[in-house]
């Protein structure tokens, strides 16, 4: 249902080879036995978001403008953050999180209700009798402050708990690739594209990108913020440089230093690994835009065909002729049937 809430269409591994193999590469490298379904959504806003209620019915997905702007390493950074919060149960973690927010705001609602409309007249008419009015009044006001604050202390929580797995996703993606650097510069590249459009993202499913796709400029991360800010996160990755290794560990040392807060102690007990230095093959921006481009059509069932004279054609799933003509070479070339 989120997938086709947000536009995503499921690809395979002739569609887009090298997403398909770093999703492969960091699903061994986090443990997990099952590769994620993989999912494009057509967006020029760079961005990905994982879902699934454990490992083995988990799904990833990323815009057409992510795959067209992100190097090897870079993509490999954000798709190991993505597959962090499979790993880490951060999608069960946190529907479990929102129920609980949803429950204490529906037994607020209730009892603000049965305070106004079943009580107040029954307790006036027998406090006015005892003498004991301004009691009862006291008493009605504190459990009706309670009512209110309850739900609001509730969802400061829920979006505690968001930013708090997040920056355990951000570890996850340091160790499994084993060069924070990747995501660190991949999220620079996502902030720097937060002006273009997420046409079909909400207030509802934002939380879910690796960076709010509503406010991705924003700087600071307040009690009512999904996500920590995009200059920390890239702050703490950086800080974990020239150390050696990578591990959960010194992402909680770097996380302490510029935030004063630690990962959750089942994390730090975990092995670290050597640092491995950036991939040596260049990125072509126009290829890779072109790369994404092609596996957004192929998504949408676009027929692919190659003229002898080596023009490739792109065919919508709405065509209906036999054969079509090669704009270089005026061959005609038959339609093969879908």
């Amino acid at each position: 249902m989120l997938m086709a809430f947000s536009g995503a269409k499921p690809i395979t591994r002739d569609d887009h080879p090298q997403l398909y193999n770093i999703v492969e590469e960091m699903t061994i490298a986090s443990g997990l036995k099952k590769i994620p379904d993989i999912y494009i959504i057509d967006a020029d806003a760079p961005n990905a978001f994982a879902t699934g209620r454990d490992p083995d019915h988990a799904a990833v997905a990323v815009t057409s403008g992510l795959l067209a702007r992100l190097n090897r390493d870079q993509l490999q950074g954000v798709i190991a953050h993505e597959l962090g919060h499979i790993a880490n149960r951060d999608i069960l973690f946190m529907t479990l999180i929102s129920v609980m927010v949803g429950v204490i705001a529906i037994l607020s609602d209730i009892f603000v209700r049965s305070l106004f409309f079943g009580g107040m007249r029954g307790r006036r008419s027998r406090s006015s009798s005892r003498g004991g009015g301004q009691g009862q009044a006291i008493m009605f006001i504190v459990a009706l402050a309670l009512a209110i604050i309850a739900p609001i202390l509730a969802r400061i929580i829920y979006l505690a708990a968001s930013r708090q797995r997040e920056y355990l996703a951000d570890a996850s993606a340091a160790v499994y690739t084993r060069y924070p650097e990747g995501l660190a510069s991949a999220l620079e590249v996502i902030a720097n594209g937060a002006s273009e459009p997420l046409p079909r993202a909400t207030a509802a499913t934002a939380p879910m990108y690796i960076v709010n796709p509503l406010k991705a400029r924003a700087s600071r991360a307040g009690l009512f913020s999904t996500h920590p800010p995009i200059e920390n996160r890239v702050r703490i990755l950086r800080n974990m440089a020239g150390k050696g290794e990578v591990s959960f560990k010194q992402y909680d040392q770097a996380l302490s230093a510029t935030e004063g807060r630690h990962l959750p102690k089942s994390a730090l007990g975990l092995t670290g690994a050597p640092v491995r230095s950036a991939a040596a093959e260049a990125s072509d921006p126009r290829r890779s835009a072109r790369a994404a481009q092609d596996t957004v059509r192929k998504a949408n069932q676009y027929a692919f065909i190659t003229c002898e004279c080596g023009l490739k054609m792109k065919l919508p799933p709405n065509f209906k002729h036999n054969a079509v003509r090669c704009p270089r070479c005026n061959a005609n070339i038959p339609v093969p049937s879908r």
